[in-house]
């Protein structure tokens, strides 16, 4: 199956969930992600259409990014890890940010993102599972640090990023993001930029545009696995 192949039938997916939970059309944004994948492989979902790109690795969308930089309608965004002494790659380069879950993360980025560009556009990442393994804040924090990232003038706080547990079924996938959901309707009512809820990816996709994903991030299905 090619690439655009792959891509038309995870669009009608998310469009046939956007209409069995009486959401407006156009309301989830399909982010593609490309990391380890080559150029070639984001250039074919590109002449299908897609401009949104999610990587993992600050090199590698460092890379992408230089490689790609005549088409300028590409939106990048990094859903990895953030270490200290990445920051400023990440500042210099990217659009979208999903990880933010420090202050100290925030006050880098927020230094080393150049005049030139607009704010740098960021979800805080939640750790709604409270697994030890993952990154994110927990809830109870959460309010705190989006005080403290609104007030840092080339950062954007656009919402919320999580990767919850595994789940055995839908409904406990759904019941698994409520509590965000709840959080991230709070926001929204506050912060009139927020209007971004990255959950879902290929194994709770239903469950996250049911719970009020406004972004899903979707890799093997369009891409393939990865090597």
């Amino acid at each position: 199956m090619s690439i655009a192949v792959n891509l038309e039938q995870v669009r009608k997916q998310v469009d046939d969930l956007i209409l069995q939970n009486n959401r407006e059309s156009n309301s989830v944004r399909l982010l593609a992600v490309s990391k380890t994948k080559p150029i070639e492989n984001i250039m074919a979902a590109y002449d299908a259409g897609q401009r949104q790109f999610g990587e993992n690795y600050v090199q590698e969308v460092v890379d992408k990014c230089l490689a790609l930089s005549d088409l300028n309608d590409i939106e990048w965004h990094f859903i990895g890890s953030i270490q200290s002494n990445k920051t400023r790659l990440v500042a210099q380069n990217v659009d979208w940010v999903h990880t933010l879950d420090r202050e100290k993360i925030a006050v880098r980025l927020n230094e080393q993102r150049p005049e030139n560009l607009p704010p740098l556009k960021v979800c805080i990442q939640v750790n709604i599972s409270g697994e030890l393994t993952k990154s994110g804040i927990s809830l109870s924090d959460l309010p705190k640090l989006v005080e403290f990232v609104t007030a840092l003038p080339h950062l954007e706080l656009r919402g919320l990023m999580a990767i919850p547990a595994p789940q055995s079924s839908i409904q406990s996938q759904v019941e698994a993001y409520q509590p965000l959901l709840l959080a991230y309707n709070d926001l929204k009512m506050r912060y009139p930029n927020i209007d971004t809820l990255s959950i879902g990816m290929s194994g709770d996709m239903a469950a996250a545009i049911h719970s009020g994903s406004t972004m899903v991030r979707i890799g093997t299905a369009i891409f393939g696995s990865r090597q």
